[in-house]
């Protein structure tokens, strides 16, 4: 609060002087009090307690048991590998974990390395990191602040604070000012804060605050304190552990009972019966090919500019419902552009944005102007009047210096007025710089033998200076008339949320002994006005319609004023009108159920602060909604981390937001996201149809040996043909599924309910469906092997069982890739990953069958005209389940 009050207030409650600054003495002392000006981390975990966290979840206590049943029943090639799963997977995770800690630390990259200051009465350079309160800090163009300071003296002093509050233009700042009253971050002018940017002028601060008590350490905080909420799938997949424990512990009890009261049946072959059922009713592959499904979905993501960082995040973006996007930089280029000129009388349209010096000038009718010698005139003073620089690096362009100017020389190049080139054939030779109290700054330069100032400025401050005014070249008098015009004009451009900047001249005979405003800064020629912009992205728009047909609602949450923001929402139609819109400190007063009402209407909230960032997320959570939140900046921060799942810009973003983000754009576009959503989409949907896969298969395979015992039937399945069919079907071919490709119109439907299950509606009902159909066409191929075919062979009924299971599970696979439409309409091709594993686990059959070391190993005999009734039984769950889905369509 020490942008509060006087001056001498702050100076002494924190017992400095300005003049002389601490002594070393008092600074070792405060050193030792306050600590170093780091951020630290006060949360990490340790490496055991990351590794027990792991362990300790029920997929995984699942997976271990398996590998210890599959241990005890001979098969230690099975266990090794679930136990491998496991390693993998709790690697992975222990990986993505370390990601918080990572933006902390990516928070120290951002503070100053040294800082010039004044102790011991004299100045000195120190690291950063031994400021202390109290300290008094030199500030000049181009340092970042290194610590929280209240303002003692400024000239021309501006800081770009973008990263901190959004605002896209540098703010000025003035030491002079005082409040008695609390104020927004982005409002407190006398006031600099630590990783901000002195873009132009010079001052002196008092340090108020280091380490964790500046704002920037407030947030590392922040981040610290939000725990991590678990994605809509890793909800999913723990009620699925559960419902699968219930499912091993009923089987083992119920196939194990009712073998016991069969007087033909070895207790120990019940026993060995039973648990490698459980072992088959564990779908073991399930969790690895969630991590190889979502694995090839980053990778995929990553080729479409959006690199995915946390792999269980994946499929969030599929069940997103609210995008909540910063504007500075993420919808908007970033970049200052002219898009404006008012000059002799005439508006005119320029085109082009960004820094780059391209685009066009037209007139009210649409024509292009080549040549307009006020227009170059204007172009001259924007040129000469300016202390930024555009530099070309390759095929890219940027500016240093103040963004503003940065529009000004990007405007003037468009017509080949080089800033280089004038300085060289008209140096400076006087300057009155630019303050906060004139908002105007002149240079003086010679032209034909004759010295002018340029002067820039606030419009309303500039054109009230003017006398005179330029029309069709000729200077005349600037009339009552001209002059309501001009404002007029300089009103409505600040309508449509541009930012004015006014021009004009003065010619001198000679330069005056005194160069003052007083003296100077009247009576001058006025030239014209610019009107500029942050401007939309182009792919922006067509982003944001997508995502309102995709269901999703887009909502603008930034730093920057009312009207800017407003704006620009209404050209990227995420608003239509201004009751859509809201300023940030209206919800400072506002109750949680308050806050949850506005959301449900508003898309626009301006000059908000991390914390109202962060309740508008929360708020829209409250709501039921799955929430994105992109940005850039380090005041992006908190809430990228509450969002369900958190985007950064790969280019503007700060370290602090990439780090804390889930998934970070390469290209800075918007509309990446939207491709984002859309694999989120197709993998969510390719997990559904493996889990599914894999569940039907499993529980035919149970429904078949219970169903076998409880009939009288003797063992259809031997122990170790139960792991191996269960390791064959469940592997590749879930595999396979997890690459399908897009269903036509997945875009078109509504985001998923996060609540509902991984198996709900149709795909339960097709599962259990095919569970039956599976389990009477195997049953039916057992009783015909073991009666007609094989009625002396028990080997023979069992091959007979266990390739006609084998093949109609590789077969369902297939009819699975979707319950809308046919795979006649799919295209029997279009998945050739599938057809490779399918053929593959077919060939591992064959194996089995026809090698005969291993099959005596797996008591099988090899068929061979037995093959047309096992062929035939197999293929009735792929004909039913077509069959269905025409039949639900009509």
């Amino acid at each position: 609060m020490d942008y509060k009050g006087s001056l001498n207030e702050v100076i002494k409650k924190h017992n400095s002087d300005p003049s002389r600054g601490l002594t070393s003495d008092e600074a070792k002392q405060r050193l030792e009090k306050f600590g170093p000006n780091v951020i630290e981390s006060s949360n990490k975990k340790s490496l055991a307690k990351k590794i027990i966290e792991q362990i300790a979840d029920p997929m995984v206590i699942l997976l271990v048991l398996a590998s210890i049943v599959s241990a005890f029943t001979g098969d230690t090639v099975e266990a090794v590998i679930i136990i491998a799963i496991v390693v993998i997977n709790a690697i992975m995770s222990i990986i993505q974990e370390g990601r918080a800690e990572d933006s902390v630390a990516a928070l120290q990259k951002m503070s100053s390395p040294e800082a010039t200051i004044i102790r011991d009465g004299g100045r000195k350079k120190v690291k950063a990191e031994e400021l202390v309160p109290g300290d008094i800090v030199i500030i000049e163009t181009g340092d970042i602040i290194p610590a929280d300071m209240r303002l003692l003296e400024s000239s021309n002093l501006q800081i770009d604070e973008s990263s901190l509050t959004g605002e896209s233009v540098a703010v000025e700042k003035d030491s002079s000012v005082e409040f008695d009253s609390e104020v927004g971050i982005g409002d407190r002018d006398n006031f600099a804060f630590s990783s901000s940017i002195v873009t132009y002028g010079h001052g002196k601060g008092l340090v108020t605050a280091t380490g964790s008590e500046t704002e920037i350490g407030k947030i590392a905080t922040s981040l610290e304190s939000v725990e991590a909420k678990d994605t809509p799938l890793q909800k999913q997949l723990k009620k699925l552990s559960k419902l699968l424990a219930i499912l091993v512990v009923i089987v083992c009890i119920l196939v194990f009972v009712v073998g016991y009261f069969r007087s033909d049946m070895d207790m120990l072959e019940n026993f060995m019966v039973a648990v490698s059922l459980a072992v088959a009713a564990i779908p073991e592959g399930l969790t690895a090919v969630v991590t190889i499904v979502l694995s090839i979905g980053m990778n995929r993501m990553a080729e479409r500019k959006a690199i995915v960082k946390n792999l269980l995040s994946v499929e969030t973006l599929g069940s997103t419902t609210v995008i909540c996007s910063d504007k500075t930089g993420t919808l908007t280029q970033n970049e200052m552009t002219i898009t404006k000129v008012y000059t002799n009388g005439d508006e005119f349209e320029v085109e082009g944005s960004g820094y780059e010096p391209k685009g066009d000038i037209r007139d009210s009718k649409g024509e292009v102007i080549n040549n307009h010698d006020q227009i170059k005139l204007l172009m001259t003073i924007a040129s000469l009047c300016n202390d930024a620089n555009l530099i070309r690096e390759n095929d890219t362009y940027k500016i240093t210096g103040d963004p503003t100017e940065g529009a000004m020389l990007t405007f003037s190049e468009k017509w080949n007025i080089n800033q280089e080139n004038l300085n060289e054939k008209h140096p400076r030779l006087e300057e009155i710089p630019f303050d906060s109290t004139r908002k105007m700054m002149t240079t003086f330069h010679e032209m034909d033998g004759k010295n002018y100032g340029y002067t820039k400025g606030a419009p309303d401050v500039v054109i009230d200076k003017c006398s005179k005014t330029l029309v069709n070249g000729e200077i005349v008098d600037f009339t009552d008339d001209l002059k309501k015009k001009a404002l007029e004009v300089n009103t409505s451009l600040a309508s449509q949320a541009l930012r004015v900047m006014a021009y004009a001249f003065k010619p001198m005979e000679t330069l005056d002994t005194k160069i003052t405003s007083e003296n100077i800064e009247h009576d001058m020629v006025f030239v014209g006005l610019t009107g500029m912009i942050d401007p939309p992205r182009p792919e922006a728009k067509a982003a944001v319609k997508e995502c309102h047909a995709s269901g999703i609602d887009v909502v603008m949450i930034t730093g920057d004023y009312f009207e800017t923001a407003l704006a620009i929402a209404k050209e990227l139609g995420i608003a239509t009108s201004r009751d859509q819109a809201m300023q940030g400190s209206d919800l400072n007063d506002k109750t949680e159920a308050e806050i949850r009402e506005i959301v449900k209407t508003k898309r626009i909230f301006a000059r908000v602060s991390p914390e109202n960032k962060v309740q508008l997320v929360k708020a829209l959570q409250q709501n039921g909604e799955i929430v994105a939140m992109t940005g850039d900046g380090v005041n992006d921060a908190p809430a990228i981390k509450n969002a369900d799942i958190g985007i950064s810009m790969g280019i503007t973003g700060t370290d602090v937001a990439k780090d804390t983000a889930d998934m970070i754009l390469v290209d800075d576009n918007f509309a990446t996201i939207v491709n984002a959503v859309e694999e989120g989409r197709v993998i969510f949907s390719n997990i559904k149809k493996f889990v599914s896969f894999l569940l039907s298969c499993n529980i035919a395979e149970v429904l078949i040996v219970f169903l076998s015992i409880l009939f009288g039937l003797p063992s259809p399945l031997t122990p170790i043909q139960l792991l191996w069919l269960n390791l064959v079907t469940d592997a590749f071919p879930a595999l396979a599924l997890g690459v399908e490709p897009a269903e036509p119109g997945i875009m078109e439907e509504d985001p998923r309910d996060p609540n509902s299950s991984i198996i709900s509606g149709r795909t339960r009902t097709d599962l259990i469906a095919q569970s039956i159909f599976i389990t009477v066409a195997v049953l039916a191929s057992y009783i015909v092997g073991l009666k007609f075919i094989f009625p002396n062979s028990i080997e023979g009924a069992h091959t007979m069982v266990f390739a006609t299971l084998i093949t109609s599970e590789l077969l369902r696979a297939f009819s699975i890739r979707s319950n809308k439409f046919t795979l006649k309409e799919l295209g029997f091709g279009s998945n050739p990953q599938l057809i490779k594993a399918t053929l593959l686990s077919f060939t591992l059959l064959l194996i089995v069958m026809y090698v005969p070391v291993l099959r005596d190993l797996f008591e099988v005999v090899s068929l061979t005209w037995e093959w047309i009734p096992v062929l035939l039984l197999a293929l009735i769950p792929l004909i039913l389940g077509e069959v269905s889905k025409v039949i639900r369509r009509k």
